[in-house]
């Protein structure tokens, strides 16, 4: 006959490991949960777009083409390094975002980390077909710059990116072990 705690172990582990999984997925921001045309907001999706120019919209306008559903982000004519950047509230690991617009058009991205550039992306000519521009750095990263031989005549959708999964607190280790002898001092008497 199972003991109670024997009971209680089946049921929290799948429980763990699912709320593992989950806090390792992946982020997609699709702008498609954005309302009307605007500004994107200050903490949309986990990041920080203060400071930015990036404008979301909806409706068709070729080249100008979403990867999903309506709506896609675009940066305003000034977009500079400055007003082209966007922080995360915590590390992520950036994988990368889908452009289109002008032909002719360039794209890259470069990735930084405590103030520090860790890496940049190819250079993506564009097109009105949209195309995955990939980070190519599994690290994690807190800001991203966005640079465009013609800031306002690209559009992005599809951003991806995975927070980092925390790291256990000496608590919830200290725990796990304590439950793990009282596991094991159970099984001895029975």
């Amino acid at each position: 006959m199972p003991t109670p705690f024997a009971s209680l172990a089946r049921l929290v582990l799948p429980l763990t490991l699912a709320l593992a999984a989950s806090l390792a997925s992946a982020t997609v921001l699709t702008f498609d949960d954005l309302g009307e045309d605007g500004y994107v907001p200050v903490d949309y999706g986990g990041l920080d777009w203060s400071g930015s120019s990036w404008f979301q919209y909806a409706g068709e306008q070729s080249p100008f083409t979403a990867h999903s559903g309506d709506r896609r982000a675009t940066l305003g004519w000034d977009g500079s390094a400055d007003t082209s950047a966007v922080r995360f509230t915590s590390a992520s690991t950036f994988a990368g975002a889908w452009f289109a617009g002008y032909e002719g058009v360039t794209v890259s991205i470069d990735l930084y980390s405590g103030g520090l550039l860790v890496g940049s992306t190819a250079t993506l000519d564009l097109g009105a077909s949209p195309v995955f521009l990939a980070s190519g750095y599994a690290g994690l990263v807190d800001r991203l710059v966005f640079r465009s031989s013609d800031p306002a005549n690209f559009v992005m959708d599809d951003l991806t990116f995975a927070a980092a999964v925390p790291e256990p607190t000496t608590g919830v280790l200290l725990l796990a072990g304590l439950g793990l002898v009282a596991f094991v001092a159970r099984r001895r008497q029975a």
